[in-house]
């Protein structure tokens, strides 16, 4: 792969994904490292001039109107690090931590933290050679930022903590900086408030789970048209006039993607005649609801983008006296003959939380009416004819009754989870950060909603070509069954009961590769 080159200004969800997954390399683009230089030579001057700036010389939180010698200020970037690395729980994946080295990298990229270029270098040289830290996932309420997840990402940098190296072994940082010849940092003054202060650990979590959603919802409606199919639906709720006339792109999208699918099929001209009029909303509204889901995640897309892209640490460092407010009497009273350094908060994570719970909620319906489909597929007083439970020889055979079981538990714990953990609040550091965003509580439930949603697609995967089957000789459309194709490659048809938990794992395993989504393309 080509290298990345940082600015700032310009990351997208794709290049996290192909660094965080692929290994992508990454280096700091040239024309930005002269604007971190600039950003970094007004920190010096400030500290020349002996000026009291916060975090810079002196405390950080309740403690910033201690104000720190200028032999102490190493000490105090020790210090800090060390004392913020307090998380505990699980560690972060690999992914999802090489995802947030890399927003970190980009956001000190833009030029704004006061940081020198090489605790980017570094961050990048960690990336590039696969030293990844261990970060325990829990100890963030989202301001000033994700200041525990950040200071164990902080502490492998000067050398302390602990790693998984390039062989995925879980080693001290220094053995595994020496193996890949990268220097621990010694750092300077503000260097670390720059590298704690700041959203990537929510962030990291959420641009993740951002782009499975994308995936999700592709291929739910695929996923939904068998399903559809499979119980004799109508495709007249498709109709794309239906859909101009209440136009939300994302009704649109699924609507066209479910027409698509049911393009050939056989057992839709079967019962083009019949008396019933209309389906069920789990089918009939499948674009309504799939369809508000995109547009969610498309809302959700625009706010990670954006804040990928931003600095959120604190203060910031302006080395061009253009970019300050000079109406504004404290901006100008704080404005130096060298640049600015103003203190603010764009550390805080509530535009990343409230765009987590959001998608927290919508992936959670798409899982809730996945599983209202699942039901009909088996409930022998819905499914169209089809045997109990999708069963042959039900009652001897058990059949599907069991995975519509665990996909209720599934979208009944989501339903829990779901609730939004931005309405809390929290007051922390002597009541210096009275109000925060607990965006990393929004990350994890979103992740784990993510991971039960993708089961409970599986499952209906699972069952909607079984009830196909059924159907033959008659067809689906052509689409839909490369999608049977697909399943049944990992699956074979369910002819008597059986342990159906590895089919399960298998078909995830290839929803979340991709193997549904490319079918609409």
């Amino acid at each position: 792969m080509n290298a990345l080159h940082i600015n700032g200004n310009d990351l997208a969800l794709e290049d996290v994904r192909e660094v965080a997954l692929d290994g992508r390399p990454v280096l700091l683009a040239p024309d930005a490292r002269e604007g971190v230089e600039g950003a970094r030579g007004v920190v010096e001057a400030l500290l020349s001039s002996n000026q009291i700036s916060y975090a810079i010389n002196t405390g950080v939180g309740k403690l910033s109107d201690v104000r720190i010698a200028s032999d102490q200020i190493r000490e105090l970037q020790v210090n800090l690090v060390r004392s913020h690395a307090v998380g505990v729980g699980e560690p972060l994946s690999v992914a999802e931590t090489r995802a947030m080295m890399l927003l970190r990298a980009n956001s000190l990229a833009k030029g704004y933290s006061g940081v020198r270029p090489r605790i980017i270098d570094v961050l990048c040289e960690m990336l590039n050679r696969r030293v990844t830290p261990i970060v325990p996932s829990q100890g963030s309420v989202g301001a000033s930022g994700d200041l525990a997840p950040l200071a164990h990402l902080a502490l492998v940098l000067i050398g302390e903590g602990e790693c998984v190296d390039a062989d995925r072994r879980r080693v001290a940082a220094a053995e595994a900086f020496r193996k890949a010849q990268i220097s621990p940092v010694v750092l300077e003054a503000k260097e670390a408030v720059s590298l704690i202060n700041g959203t990537q650990a929510m962030l990291a979590v959420g641009a993740l789970e951002l782009l499975s959603a994308e995936t999700l919802v592709d291929s739910a409606d695929v996923i939904g048209s068998l399903t559809l199919d499979a119980l004799r639906g109508t495709d007249v709720a498709f109709d794309e006039r239906i859909h101009r006339v209440r136009p939300h792109p994302g009704q649109l999208k699924t609507a066209l993607n479910l027409r698509r699918m049911l393009e050939g099929s056989q057992i839709r001209e079967s019962h083009r005649e019949c008396a019933r009029v209309q389906d069920a909303y789990s089918l009939r509204c499948m674009p309504q609801v799939h369809g508000a889901v995109r547009d969610t995640v498309a809302h959700c897309r625009q706010v990670f983008e954006t804040e990928a892209n931003s600095a959120v640490d604190n203060p910031l460092v302006f080395s061009d006296r253009k970019t300050t407010d000079r109406a504004s009497p404290a901006a100008a009273e704080q404005e130096l003959a060298y640049g600015a350094v103003l203190s603010g908060g764009n550390f805080h994570g509530q535009p990343i939380a409230f765009s987590l719970d959001f998608l927290a909620i919508a992936v959670s319906a798409l899982g809730g009416i996945s599983e209202r489909r699942i039901e009909r597929l088996v409930n022998p007083t819905l499914n169209e004819g089809l045997p109990p439970f999708l069963a042959p020889g039900a009652g001897l055979n058990s059949g599907f009754m069991m995975p519509q079981v665990t996909a209720a538990a599934l979208v009944s714990e989501n339903k829990v989870l779901a609730h939004p953990a931005s309405v809390d609040s929290i007051t922390t550091s002597g009541n210096k950060e009275d109000y925060v965003s607990m965006g990393m509580t929004a990350a994890l439930k979103m992740r784990r909603i993510g991971e039960n949603t993708l089961n409970v697609l599986a499952i209906e995967a699972m069952a909607a070509v079984q009830a196909l089957d059924f159907r033959s000789p008659l067809k689906t459309g052509r689409r839909a069954q490369k999608a049977q194709e697909i399943i049944r490659s990992v699956c074979p048809r369910v002819e008597r009961d059986r342990a159906l938990y590895p089919d399960i794992r298998a078909i995830a395993g290839l929803i979340a590769g991709g193997k549904f989504s490319r079918l609409l393309d």
